[in-house]
């Protein structure tokens, strides 16, 4: 027991208020699967802009709806969304950056180009431009999120790999006859794990805040579904007769990126061999 609190002590501190934040926010999405105060798409007209007391603990919207309620079913929405854009990324990326390290010059340079076209439009203006396309809903947003994420995670994967195979262990499994496939999946995927991890972990906050924005601008999750950006477009209207409508929602994503962000940097840390060597961790 005293080894294990030790170990925790030594852990960096961003990873360890990251964890907690991150911890709340998943608490509250896993929360919202059985139990709300009231349904979140509940209306009551005549309980519209109600403040907070001991039946609405956050209060009610414009049309009545427990802010509560919205706020838990809205984690619930943006982490999964977030989620599938770095999962769709992380697929269709590292696949991508560890072939064109293997490949050599023509396969490096196809997907460095090919990078280069997709960082050319920002994830907020592809998510425009394709649900202008297509219409608005979650699942466009998912694919624009997780198009760019592929790119980001293409060249992180690449950057990493190409100082893996430059590594004298991966030259002598080269010199044994190992095939390039055999060694990306043997030597290289394992020693990149925690730079893709990381930047995983930073791109879920950046998903979050995206589809938060996308919500915002009514190219998101769409009514009567909750979601933290929908909320602040609302609440803008009432701005002065009732802040808090605003207050709320914003802090759910201000903590909820804050958290991604604090554990992504304490992942970092953690995993940074240097750390490691010189008796930090």
């Amino acid at each position: 027991m005293r080894r294990l609190v030790r170990r925790v002590r030594r852990l960096p501190v961003s990873l360890l208020l990251g964890g907690l934040l991150t911890a709340l926010v998943v608490g509250a999405a896993l929360l919202s699967l059985v139990w709300t105060p009231f349904p979140a798409e509940q209306v009551r007209v005549v309980a519209r802009l109600r403040p907070p007391g001991p039946v609405h603990w956050l209060g009610t919207d414009h049309f009545g709806r427990d802010v509560l309620s919205m706020i838990l079913v809205g984690a619930r929405n943006s982490l999964a969304v977030g989620a599938m854009a770095v999962a769709l990324g992380a697929v269709l990326g590292v696949p991508l950056g560890l072939a064109a390290s293997a490949w050599g010059r023509w396969g490096d340079e196809a997907v460095a180009r090919l990078g280069d076209l997709l960082f050319a439009f920002p994830a907020v203006l592809t998510a425009i431009l394709l649900t202008a396309a297509l219409g608005a809903g979650a699942v466009n947003v998912v694919l624009a999120l997780g198009l760019f994420n592929a790119a980001v995670f293409a060249r992180v994967a690449r950057g990493a790999a190409l100082a893996v195979w430059r590594r004298d262990f991966v030259r002598a499994a080269l010199a044994l006859g190992r095939g390039p496939l055999s060694v990306t999946l043997v030597h290289v995927l394992p020693n990149i794990a925690g730079v893709v991890i990381v930047q995983g972990t930073v791109l879920f906050a950046v998903a979050v805040l995206n589809e938060a924005a996308l919500s915002y601008l009514g190219l998101g999750i769409q009514p009567p579904s909750p979601s933290w950006g929908k909320m602040l477009g609302d609440a803008q209207t009432f701005l002065f007769t009732a802040p808090l409508q605003a207050i709320f929602p914003g802090a759910a994503i201000a903590v909820t990126v804050l958290g991604l962000n604090l554990l992504g940097d304490g992942l970092r840390d953690a995993l940074d061999p240097r750390h490691r060597s010189a008796g930090l961790l």
